[in-house]
């Protein structure tokens, strides 16, 4: 795929839709962050419906902190692999009180310290919450890039990486989100929506679904 396919790929995403945001309810980079890691294997919705109770009563490290492992679960048990997540948000909540004043810190190495942080989960909260120009690869994202020939790659970050050196820069603040919802609502794993695609004749995937 050439330059000019993929610039012209992300002038439709961004025509479609041109302030794209996560589906992730927050208000805070610690909201974000809390929000993030229990959507691991999670729907975003379910994390909504969590994080609804939750939040109100424990929005920050130190609040969280008081709150206690079995607070947290009680707010949470509706998602997967809560136990886990829960241990894992009161050890970061331990960490940024220790090492960070209680903030969310805006350095990737500081981000991918906290339990439950991974590098995924660090480009969400650098991009979404600082505004940085980072892409984070999930399986819509991996699935895409793949799919169309926008950045392939055998593994996430291969894609990641190819990603951020292809991207345009001027869209490059927005593709994590244009691309995960692309993949969540109309280039599904299963069956494409290829018919309502506004990238479908850019798209270079072999395989197009026709109307039903």
């Amino acid at each position: 795929m050439n330059p000019e396919k993929r610039a012209a790929i992300f002038a439709r995403l961004k025509r479609a839709n041109p302030k794209p945001a996560t589906e992730l309810t927050y208000h805070t980079p610690y909201e974000l962050l809390v929000s993030v890691v229990l959507s691991a294997q999670a729907t975003d919705v379910s994390v909504n419906k969590a994080t609804a109770q939750l939040f109100p009563v424990a929005n920050t490290p130190a609040a969280m902190l008081a709150l206690g492992e079995m607070g947290v679960k009680q707010y949470i048990r509706t998602i997967g692999l809560f136990n886990t997540k829960a241990r894992n948000i009161l050890a970061a909540a331990h960490i940024l009180m220790e090492k960070h004043g209680g903030q969310v810190p805006r350095e990737r190495a500081s981000l991918e310290a906290l339990p439950g942080v991974g590098r995924k989960t660090a480009n969400v909260i650098l991009n979404t919450a600082f505004g940085e120009p980072t892409i984070a690869v999930d399986t819509h994202i991996f699935r895409v890039a793949n799919r169309t020939g926008l950045a392939p790659g055998n593994n996430v970050r291969a894609v990641e990486d190819r990603l951020l050196k292809v991207t345009p820069d001027k869209y490059k603040r927005d593709a994590h989100h244009w691309l995960i919802l692309h993949g969540r609502y109309v280039c599904k794993a299963r069956k494409p929506e290829c018919w309502r695609c506004v990238i479908a004749d850019l798209c270079e995937y072999r395989h197009k679904t026709p109307a039903e």
